[in-house]
């Protein structure tokens, strides 16, 4: 994996690592994960571009938010993070938990957000998906954290033996359980919070998933980019949800290409 330039933290306790110098790039990662995550994609996109990669509350380095805190102070956090760099005007991309964020804040901060990119977002589950989520929410919250079903759903059995699946075998293992529990919570009630903003969303969205995420659906991106009305979606054939650590070239070509929009507002 790329060297992951050294944490700086916020006056608020995000901590966060950044390379490049230019446009910039915020990238949030999803629950269970930390920063290095988008170890690939800081390194490809920090030549052109101001790369920021922010470990999510409870998560890596940076602070928890309290217990009980939903998807709208997860955004809440983010534009204080924002305002922390003296970012007025970012690009975001998110995966997983951090699309809904990601979404959250190009629903809550209008222009300041530039583009948008949700990579693996999930988007009104159906009543099983919702189900399921919620019990697995409800079993974190009592202390039980399953590492072996969310690899399973995330790499399916023939990625086992890759390096992405120990890396992030290893950062969930090692997850901090208070700030876990919290944002899974979080991720697991917020899929519907923001879902009607996408209309009112005029910036560039790119709403990208694997073929084969069983949870974060080609369907849903392509429903989101629909309702966006600058909004486009791209599938990465034959991978599941890890797509920017699974297909790393496939996505930051098509993170470059976003990038290149133009800011042409609807």
């Amino acid at each position: 994996m790329s060297t992951i330039p050294q944490r700086s933290s916020t006056r608020h306790g995000a901590a966060y690592a950044e390379k490049g110098q230019g446009e910039p790039l915020l990238l949030i990662h999803g629950v269970g994960m930390r920063l290095e995550a988008w170890a690939p994609q800081i390194e490809a996109l920090s030549s052109s571009r101001r790369v920021i990669a922010v470990d999510m509350p409870g998560h890596g380095e940076s602070g928890r938010l309290p217990a009980g805190s939903l998807l709208p102070d997860f955004v809440a956090w983010l534009g204080r993070m924002l305002d922390d760099l003296s970012l007025d005007s970012v690009n975001i991309a998110g995966h997983s938990m951090g699309a809904l964020i990601a979404g959250g804040a190009a629903a809550t901060f209008g222009k300041r957000v530039r583009r948008v990119a949700l990579l693996n977002g999930v988007y009104r589950r159906d009543q099983a998906a919702r189900a399921a989520v919620l019990a697995r929410a409800k079993a974190i919250r009592s202390g039980s954290i399953d590492v072996e079903g969310p690899l399973l759903r995330w790499f399916g059995e023939d990625g086992r033996d890759t390096e992405a699946y120990r890396l992030t075998c290893e950062w969930l293992t090692g997850v901090d359980p208070e700030g876990y529990a919290t944002a899974y919570a979080a991720f697991a009630e917020g899929d519907g919070t923001y879902a009607d903003a996408w209309p009112r969303v005029a910036c560039p969205a790119l709403f990208l998933t694997g073929e084969d995420d069983p949870n974060s659906t080609p369907a849903m991106a392509e429903a989101m980019a629909a309702a966006a009305p600058l909004g486009q979606a791209r599938v990465v054939v034959g991978h599941r949800h890890m797509v920017n650590l699974t297909a790393p070239e496939a996505v930051n070509g098509m993170l470059a290409e976003w990038l290149a929009r133009e800011e042409v507002r609807a």
